[in-house]
C-alpha cells in the first residue's frame, strides 16, 4: 500500500487538523516533538506521511501531486487558482473575505466609476470586481499591514480577511461590502482522487461524521 501524503499549513491551521484526525483515529507522534527538525513526519502503521508548508504553497503540492491531500483557507484556494477537489469545509479558521474601507468610501462602491483598491489578494479583488460588480478597479498588490493604503491615500478600498472587525475600527474603516465566507477546507488532487478513491472517501465520511 503506498503513504497518503498530507500536506498542511503551518501554524493554528495545522494544530487544529491534527486535532480533528485525532479524533478520526489518525496519529502522528512525530510531529508532536517540539525539538524535531524532521520536514516529513509519518505513520506507518496507517501508512500516512504528513509535513507543514506555508498556505499559498499547498495548493500547489496537491495540484502536482506531491501531496495527495491538502488543508488549507478557502481565501488561499481562492487566490492560487490550482486545479484540485476542494471535498470537505472543516469549519475552522472561520472568516470573512471583505471591502473596507472609510465610511466616505460607500458611494464609490455603488457607482461605476474607476475604484483604487489595495489588497494581498489580487485575484480575488479582480474577480469580484471585474466580474461580479462589474466595476474597473486598479488592484494595488501589497504584503504588509493592508488598513495603511485608505489612511495613507493610497487607495480608496482595500479588501483583506475580516475576523472580527476590531483593527478596522481601530483605524477608522469598516466592513463596506461581504465577498464571501472563509474557512479552512480539505482539497484532494484529481489523481489521487482515482487512484486512492477507497481511503480517501472513507477519511472524508469519518471527518465529515465528526464535523
Amino acid at each position: 500500500m503506498r503513504y497518503l501524503t498530507f500536506a498542511l499549513t503551518k501554524g493554528r491551521l495545522a494544530v487544529k487538523t491534527m486535532d480533528l484526525l485525532e479524533k478520526a483515529g489518525i496519529f502522528c507522534t512525530e510531529m508532536k516533538d517540539p525539538s524535531t527538525r524532521k520536514l516529513i513526519f509519518v505513520n506507518e502503521e496507517l501508512k500516512m506521511r504528513f509535513f507543514l508548508a506555508k498556505g499559498p504553497d499547498v495548493p500547489t503540492y496537491v495540484e502536482y501531486g506531491a501531496a495527495d491531500i491538502g488543508v488549507v483557507g478557502k481565501d488561499t484556494i481562492l487566490e492560487e487558482g490550482r486545479k484540485l477537489y476542494e471535498v470537505l469545509n472543516l469549519g475552522f479558521g472561520a472568516c470573512r473575505m471583505c471591502v473596507c474601507g472609510p465610511e466616505e468610501a460607500k458611494p464609490l462602491l455603488e457607482r461605476s466609476q474607476l475604484i483604487r483598491v489595495a489588497t494581498k489578494y489580487p485575484h480575488i479583488a479582480a474577480d469580484y470586481f471585474y466580474n461580479q460588480k462589474h466595476q474597473t478597479a486598479d488592484i494595488i498588490k501589497l504584503n504588509g499591514s493592508i488598513e495603511l493604503a485608505p489612511i495613507v491615500g493610497l487607495s480608496d478600498v482595500i479588501v483583506d480577511i475580516v475576523e472580527t472587525g476590531t483593527t478596522l475600527k481601530e483605524n477608522g474603516l469598516q466592513v463596506l461590502e461581504e465577498i464571501c465566507p472563509l474557512s479552512a477546507r480539505m482539497v484532494v488532487n484529481q489523481v489521487s482522487m482515482k487512484m486512492e478513491d477507497e481511503r480517501i472517501r472513507k477519511l472524508i465520511t469519518d471527518l465529515k461524521a465528526l464535523l
